[in-house]
């Protein structure tokens, strides 16, 4: 595979670690690192090999695949800049603080021709094989997300921060339009919620439960799906898991196999590869989009 050249607009904590794993997958050179800071532009690019520009549009000369880990409220300014100068992109989720400005990222991908990928890193996770592998007929799922406060990502609320990325996966794994949502939330330490309760019921009857926290002890990352065969427990943190299903009058128990790997380098590597040989992102624009109307819908329910 040609060796793709990769860049990263934005270096907080998940821009230095898009740019640490572009220095280690296969078919990347990481030759760019654009932040609106210079000097932390300039370690980034020290500590991984790279180059710190000054300029989107010398970002873009360097690397034809960027990652924009930029605040949300600038991923339509730099994501369609990036675009119109001949960049494909991997938008940090969401895919941006509106359907409006998520809708010209779409467009300006289809008129300039470039690929928009969107972060939703749990699908990257090896344990959702699993539940693609074994989903039939979901009828129930419950999701849990739990964090102590990640002293980022401050100017979006839980819903949009966290719960979004089991939102995102939600969507994948019913494929069913919405019918009705109960949604309830609670500002704790920011104006927005820090923790958040959804009900998501779909037009086909399977329901969703979904709970999403930044301000607690402990880290969780769990999600169990139920169908009339059997149901699934995973733990996307441990990347471990347990099936269970009716055999006579009781039930069985197994652990589920997951071959262990970053869900961050498989994200990359994908991205890289649709570069490469030009085929669709694994989560796209519209995906992104998708996600972020529910999740804004939430939002909307738990503020009204």
């Amino acid at each position: 595979m040609e060796i793709i050249r990769a860049g990263v607009a934005g270096t907080g904590s998940m821009g230095r670690n898009h740019a640490r794993v572009y220095s280690l997958i296969p078919g990347a050179k990481l030759c760019a690192i654009y932040d609106a800071d210079p000097e932390r532009a300039k370690a980034v690019a020290d500590e991984f090999g790279a180059e710190p520009v000054s300029s989107l549009e010398e970002l873009a000369e360097r690397a034809e695949a960027i990652s924009v880990a930029v605040p949300t409220i600038a991923h339509r300014e730099v994501g369609c800049r990036l675009m119109e100068l001949g960049a494909h992109v991997l938008m940090e989720k969401p895919i941006a603080p509106s359907v409006e400005d998520a809708t010209a990222l779409v467009e300006t991908s289809k008129r300039t021709g470039r690929i928009l990928q969107v972060g939703h890193i749990e699908r990257f996770n090896p344990v959702l094989r699993q539940l693609e592998q074994r989903l039939t007929n979901p009828v129930f799922i419950e999701a849990h997300r739990l964090s102590p406060f990640p002293n980022r990502s401050i100017d979006i609320g839980v819903v949009l921060d966290l719960m979004i990325h089991d939102i995102e996966v939600i969507l994948h794994l019913v494929r069913s339009p919405v019918a009705s949502i109960d949604a309830v939330g609670v500002p704790v330490l920011m104006k927005s919620e820090d923790i958040a309760n959804a009900r998501i019921r779909f037009e086909n009857g399977c329901v969703a439960n979904v709970t999403a926290s930044r301000i607690s002890p402990e880290k969780m990352r769990k999600i169990r799906v139920f169908q009339s065969d059997c149901y699934l427990s995973l733990d996307y943190q441990e990347q471990a898991g347990q099936i269970h299903w009716k055999e006579g009058m009781g039930i069985q128990r197994a652990e589920v196999e997951v071959e262990k790997d970053e869900p961050l380098k498989l994200e990359l590597a994908a991205f890289i590869a649709s570069v490469a040989h030009g085929h669709d992102p694994a989560v796209t624009g519209q995906q992104g989009t998708a996600a972020l109307e529910l999740a804004l819908e939430i939002t909307r329910l738990i503020h009204a």
